[in-house]
């Protein structure tokens, strides 16, 4: 389809549809018309063309009721490409429709106190009763997941294999009787995650993504998105967290040094290289091939989320920085709080969706090809590990 037949679309799509009339209606016919995510199959929120159109589609409809990112990042960034590429029909129609929409909020159950970035050494049992499965077990760094409707969950079928390979994947239902979220205090006074307990949970079958046991490979599809998600999202030139030093920069000439200037040139040039890098790795991503590059893309993206922030701080040092309380967070508000806010929260940057030394690990072994590193337990059932 040329770019030319895309905007006439558009165009039609709102001489239907009043964009000045309720939201979720407006949001749920722009899903049906293929105008959502259009690289996805026609029937799915898209119309099976290439990723970079998605730009028209944008410009089109900008300006009209937009889904929340920062509320459904989780949802749409991770879960959905999971869905589409492992997902039955009847759980790609029952799934992909609300979560585009906001009617329905997801978070990710994957690490637990005892396995972080070990991943593969997680503990939440999942044991099969008839039609259905009945999870135990403890999750944690679980954002969202005190208002989110579902889960993504992936838990311990087989313990008598290796930690890889006894996996299986769910969907989670949140208000299943037995799950039970607390807050989680961080560094910035908000509680935006939290540790979630599992105890008794049943989940039917057809929760189930992807076969049983096959639960790790089936998890990479959702930490390969969940990291260009994190590190690869689409932003201005100048924008991101570089924007509000830059406004700085621009209302406050007295506080400009000579090592300051040099520095922000230094990382404007690392985030317009990162912006870039973005946009193909998206590209890549929704024509359904992430792949380990988006490590890297995240890795950047923590190292400068930290050298920036740290900058603001040094260049607002005379002009005070602001306060917060406890709250009960929605969402992550980089752009909406003070530079106090974005300077603590930052520092979180470089453990959320795989630390940086994870990451290293994967860009030396999977990009690079250099030799991995010992992993003594690779082959030992997960029974018999010492935890």
């Amino acid at each position: 389809m040329e770019e030319a037949r895309l905007r006439e679309l558009a165009a039609e799509f709102l001489a239907r549809h009043d964009p000045g009339g309720d939201r979720l209606e407006f949001l749920r016919a722009r899903f049906d018309a293929g105008l959502a995510w259009v690289w996805y199959p026609e029937g799915l929120g898209g119309l099976g063309l290439a990723p970079e159109l998605q730009r028209v589609v944008d410009e089109e409809l900008a300006g009209t009721p937009q889904i929340d990112v920062g509320l459904q990042g989780i949802g749409l960034g991770m879960a959905a490409p999971t869905i589409l590429t492992f997902g039955t029909e009847e759980q790609r129609r029952r799934f992909l429709r609300p979560l585009w929409t906001g009617e329905e909020i997801w978070c990710q159950l994957f690490s637990e106190p005892g396995a972080g970035s070990d991943l593969a050494t997680l503990a939440t049992r999942a044991v099969r009763d008839g039609d259905e499965w009945v999870v135990d077990g403890q999750k944690v760094w679980t954002s969202g997941a005190h208002h989110a409707r579902w889960g993504i969950l992936v838990a311990r079928t087989d313990p008598g294999v290796p930690k890889h390979r006894g996996l299986t994947y769910f969907v989670c239902d949140m208000r299943a009787p037995g799950v039970e979220v607390r807050p989680l205090r961080q560094i910035t006074g908000e509680a935006e995650f939290n540790e979630v307990f599992l105890t008794g949970v049943r989940l039917p079958d057809e929760l189930r993504l992807g076969q049983v046991g096959d639960g790790w490979r089936v998890a990479q599809t959702t930490l390969m998105n969940e990291r260009v998600a994190i590190g690869g999202a689409r932003v201005r030139r100048g924008g991101g967290m570089l924007g509000p030093v830059l406004d700085t920069w621009r209302e406050h000439p007295e506080l400009r040094t000579h090592d300051l200037h040099q520095r922000l040139l230094a990382l404007w040039v690392e985030a317009e290289v990162t912006r870039l890098s973005g946009d193909r790795l998206r590209e890549q991503l929704a024509a359904g091939q992430p792949g380990p590059e988006g490590s890297g893309m995240k890795l950047s993206f923590a190292r400068l989320n930290q050298a920036i922030s740290g900058l603001e701080v040094e260049l607002r040092r005379d002009l005070g920085y602001d306060d917060w309380t406890f709250r009960r967070s929605d969402t992550v508000d980089f752009y909406g709080r003070g530079a106090g806010y974005r300077y603590l929260r930052a520092k979180g940057n470089s453990i959320e969706g795989g630390t940086s030394e994870i990451l290293r690990n994967i860009i030396a072994e999977r990009v690079l090809g250099l030799p991995a590193e010992p992993r003594v337990d690779k082959d030992v059932p997960w029974k018999d590990l010492p935890r």
